[in-house]
């Protein structure tokens, strides 16, 4: 199964109280594509400029990551630099670079437009909209975006959720969203505005799904060592999307596994700096945690 993700492609600096890091491989097509690519057939749709390293492309395409919409345009590629304190479910931008991300275009070769599911990373929703109109008939659609986008582009952002089958969104951008204080309430009210379900992240208190006539609720996997958190919940969605795309049929136990897978790639992705950890993964590490993560949830 294919799967297509369009976002950004990124050099990120990044300090927390464990050290830091300058200029590291992120973005987050980066962190989604390194986490689906365990469970299937990656497609990037992404810009980055002239000094992009080719040592990232290599690392990209040696797991098997589809780079043939990654545009390479004569300029300097996108930077974010963000600190995080003891507290790491927020980060604090200190400087954001868009330089070539900020004319993207997403223009899918043509193979790209037959993709099976694709994940809408956090882009101005005009993008996330040009998008399904190139993709023909996708089996799953699944959406994210931020705090900007809601504030600024809310009208086509509106447009956008019309037309996606899963809502992917933090627990303060759905309050921001709805205007509810209640997460519940919040993803309820997301509903009404067309997606089949909603899944909010929350940090390291877990993440909630909720569907029309379900609910589903799952505590994060407990870790002795956070080092990062960055592109944690592109590496949940990848590994949400990526489960999803190895069934035939997407019931309700179909969905809720997938979200342990989800929460399992976020976990692996916070040990290290940057995608390092993703990096060094084995397919049965990903199994060992999942199968830990069953057990510790599992009651009679």
């Amino acid at each position: 199964m294919s799967i297509l993700v369009v976002g950004s492609v990124a050099l990120d600096s990044v300090s927390t109280p464990f050290g830091e890091r300058e200029e590291a491989l992120g973005g987050s097509a980066v962190f989604f594509s390194l986490a689906a690519s365990f469970f299937s057939e990656v497609r990037v749709s992404a810009v980055v400029g002239e000094d992009f390293p080719n040592e990232h492309l290599r690392l990209l395409a040696s797991r098997g990551i589809d780079l043939e919409g990654l545009q390479r345009r004569a300029g300097r590629t996108f930077r974010w630099r963000g600190c995080y304190d003891y507290d790491l479910n927020e980060a604090r931008t200190l400087e954001t670079q868009l330089n070539v991300f900020e004319d993207f275009r997403p223009e899918l070769p043509e193979k790209y437009r037959d993709s099976e599911f694709v994940f809408l990373a956090n882009i101005d929703p005009e993008l996330q909209l040009s998008v399904l109109e190139q993709v023909r008939s996708p089996r799953l659609v699944l959406c994210d975006t931020m705090n900007y986008w809601i504030e600024n582009k809310r009208d086509q952002l509106l447009k956008t959720i019309s037309r996606v089958d899963i809502m992917l969104i933090n627990d303060a951008e759905a309050r921001q969203l709805t205007g509810e204080p209640n997460l519940i309430r919040a993803g309820r009210s997301i509903l009404h505005m067309g997606p089949q379900r909603v899944v909010i992240k929350k940090g390291e208190h877990g993440v909630l799904m909720i569907g029309p006539d379900s609910f589903f609720s799952l505590t994060a996997y407990p870790l002795e060592n956070v080092f990062d958190p960055t592109g944690a919940g592109d590496s949940f969605g990848g590994g949400f999307l990526g489960s999803l795309s190895r069934f035939s049929r997407l019931d309700e136990d179909i969905l809720r596994r997938s979200i342990v897978y989800g929460s399992v790639m976020a976990s692996f992705n916070v040990e290290s700096f940057s995608c390092d950890r993703l990096c060094e993964l084995a397919w049965e590490d990903v199994e060992e945690r999942f199968r830990e993560f069953m057990a510790m949830t599992r009651f009679a």
